[in-house]
């Protein structure tokens, strides 16, 4: 990466396109005599050596993320626009394998995908998991968070299809059995397109994490979970009753799980992981709401007992 970057004169994440691009097509871009041929014999070098037929999709996914790092640090990628840690996609990805992946295959689809790590970590960790195969779906309206995750799927080897668009607008999706995402936080600042959502602010800006959801479900099958991970304090704003009232007429609130503080620099930033049913044939709510907070990922005893009581819950409440 360093390499393209200063013959490019780009940023480190563009960087990591053109040369995720030149791995995945077997061939080095050259525009306007750039890279020269000295650095097209050192690229074809360094390619040469990789081997990714011998290399699993989760060691692959890891090599992309360490680059994706250095491009955020590097660059100043903006907080929205920052991938989710794998801490934190592991316990997502644990919580859907203890709802359980039953389909062969199963679907699955994250209305955020930025750089596509979220959704990989997913899918790598239910396919070695469970034995079963996935086909996913990603949407993202910055094309070059879309750019890094289609080669990221593409050197991964796996059944994904990405979409350039607004998640807020309609979605070329079929029903998919789950939904995993890391939400961005903020007011949506289109409010035409937001005239058939319930979750709909009543004056100014709506939330777009609320619009995310409420559109999240309508892709869906009925009686399929959403993962989601959301501001700690989602039900303590202003706006929490509209959308708490949205949830109880389209959604079964099943969970909500804080997470360690210890991962967050300010109270502020903290983020719970909210899980949600949509409605239908095979659904019920839970006799008791999943709630509590994660203990601390150094304290590996009480870690293991608060694991071990999200596996008694979901035996006792959702028949799984």
């Amino acid at each position: 990466m360093v390499l393209l970057q200063e013959a490019l004169s780009t940023s480190y994440l563009d960087a990591l396109i053109e040369s995720t691009d030149n791995i995945v097509t077997g061939e080095i871009q050259v525009e306007g005599g750039k890279p020269d041929r000295q650095i097209v014999d050192k690229l074809t070098d360094i390619y040469g050596d990789l081997n990714l037929k011998d290399i699993d999709s989760e060691t692959v996914r890891n090599v992309i993320q360490l680059c994706m790092l250095k491009a955020e640090k590097q660059d100043a990628i903006q907080p929205n626009h920052q991938m989710t840690p794998d801490t934190i996609g592991l316990l997502m990805a644990n919580l859907l394998q203890k709802i359980g992946v039953k389909n062969e295959p199963y679907s699955i689809f994250d209305l955020g995908v930025g750089s596509g790590n979220l959704l990989t970590t997913v899918i790598n960790y239910l396919n070695k998991t469970t034995g079963k195969s996935a086909k996913g779906y990603g949407i993202d309206n910055d094309d070059s968070m879309l750019a890094i995750a289609s080669n990221s799927v593409a050197l991964q080897r796996l059944d994904v299809d990405l979409y350039h668009q607004d998640a807020i607008d309609s979605l070329d999706l079929p029903q998919c059995d789950f939904v995993v995402s890391d939400l961005p936080v903020g007011y949506y600042p289109i409010d035409s397109n937001t005239t058939n959502y319930e979750t709909r602010a009543e004056k100014g800006h709506s939330y777009v994490h609320h619009l995310m959801i409420e559109q999240a479900m309508n892709y869906l099958k009925p009686a399929g979970f959403g993962v989601f991970l959301v501001p700690s304090d989602l039900f303590k704003t202003e706006e929490s009753k509209q959308f708490i009232e949205w949830i109880q007429r389209q959604a079964h609130l099943q969970g909500f799980i804080n997470l360690p503080s210890e991962l967050f620099k300010t109270k502020q930033a903290q983020k719970s992981i909210l899980v949600l049913q949509r409605r239908g044939s095979g659904s019920h709510q839970a006799a008791k709401v999943l709630l509590g907070q994660f203990p601390s990922f150094s304290n590996q005893k009480e870690f293991a007992g608060f694991m071990a009581e999200i596996d008694n819950w979901v035996k006792t409440n959702l028949d799984v």
